[in-house]
């Protein structure tokens, strides 16, 4: 999803032939019939310093939608008008309950904000898109079924990265899944875990938080501490304030989201794409497939973990699935024990496993 969209008929002339970026005077549109969703917007518009537009439907929006800085739409709201860039944010409620990532990614939402509990984030969201930063590539790493291998490929992809001298960020998406520090074998590597984040707000500063989080090879991490103790929770704000600062402080941000519902929504729809880890066997291919029913709009691709006796070949998986096949993720001898030695690392230097980071690092066709 090309994060710069093309101006519209109204919009200033581009200049020295860069992207279009909205000026400060630039105004949000929202377009809901909903009393509760207008009445919460203008307040949040207002803490933003913004000037907001409100139409009640979308024929009356086309007019003001390729001008405007950012277009919010409300959950009541099921057409777009024809050849518009697609909203910036989806509004709505907790009564909508799932419906609304489901109809995000129908119509192509970039975000999803449940108010009131997103207020904050929003608000912030607002004040950047009127003087947007430039940020790096998101890239979000997701297993099609439990033991997939994702964490795996997402550190390898982050240690290649970083190997080529991009500023990287690999951050763990999964609070069950046992840290991904473990695997990194930097449990002792002093520096921030996502516990410490909890409750944070507002902007935070890209190098401040980078000098915070610990280091691994080559690239820093945020992590899930890989104690037995209890998860705590970080909200939906504070995931999307830490990754904003991450976003603009490197190159490439690379998250390893896990499968849960609620990381799938807290990170999967941060990110610009998205790679697919599934073994090459049948059970995999049917929960693979179901995953991507979720996952929001933005580029997808596969990857089909090698395995030895694996009943299906990497394309019947990718056809099966309906995603584009991406790479096959080769079989690495003692690969079971490097990962319970925290040795992943190692592993990634094999010749097999930099030809398949360096194709997945091609995702962005030049970008990193």
């Amino acid at each position: 999803m090309n994060r710069h969209q093309p101006p519209g008929p109204d919009s200033p002339p581009p200049q020295d032939g860069g992207p279009w970026i909205p000026g400060e005077s630039a105004e949000t549109l929202l377009v809901t019939g909903a009393d509760v969703l207008r009445g919460e917007v203008e307040r949040i518009v207002a803490a933003a310093g913004g000037h907001l537009r409100t139409v009640r439907d979308a024929a009356n929006a086309a007019p003001f939608w390729d001008a405007a800085g950012a277009v919010l739409v409300g959950s009541d709201i099921r057409e777009l008008p024809l050849r518009r860039r697609a909203p910036a944010v989806l509004v709505g409620v907790k009564d909508d309950g799932d419906g609304l990532w489901q109809l995000a990614a129908a119509i192509g939402a970039e975000r999803v904000a449940v108010l009131p509990d997103a207020a904050a984030w929003l608000a912030e969201y607002l004040s950047r898109s009127r003087a947007p930063e430039a940020g790096g590539l998101v890239v979000g790493v997701t297993g099609g079924c439990g033991g997939a291998g994702a964490t795996t490929a997402a550190i390898w992809v982050a240690q290649a990265a970083a190997g080529l001298g991009a500023r990287v960020v690999l951050i763990d998406g999964d609070p069950w899944g046992g840290g991904l520090e473990l695997a990194l074998a930097a449990e002792d590597a002093p520096g921030l875990r996502w516990p410490d984040l909890a409750g944070a707000s507002g902007s935070i500063d890209p190098a401040q938080l980078d000098d915070a989080l610990p280091k691994a090879g080559g690239f820093s991490f945020l992590s899930w501490p890989g104690t037995r103790d209890g998860a705590a929770g970080v909200d939906a704000t504070s995931v999307a304030v830490v990754l904003d600062a991450a976003r603009r402080g490197s190159e490439l941000v690379v998250l390893d989201i896990g499968r849960g519902r609620e990381a799938v929504r807290s990170f999967a729809w941060e990110c610009d794409r998205i790679v697919v880890v599934a073994p090459a066997r049948l059970r995999a291919a049917v929960a693979t497939a179901r995953l991507a029913q979720e996952l929001p709009p933005v580029d997808t691709t596969l990857v089909v973990r090698a395995s030895p006796g694996a009943a299906l070949d990497a394309p019947l998986i990718a056809e099966s699935v309906g995603l584009p096949l991406h790479g096959v993720m080769p079989e690495i001898k003692g690969l079971a024990a490097a990962t319970e030695l925290g040795r992943l690392l190692d592993a990634g230097r094999q010749r097999s496993v930099r030809r398949l980071t360096a194709g997945l690092l091609d995702l962005d066709r030049g970008d990193v």
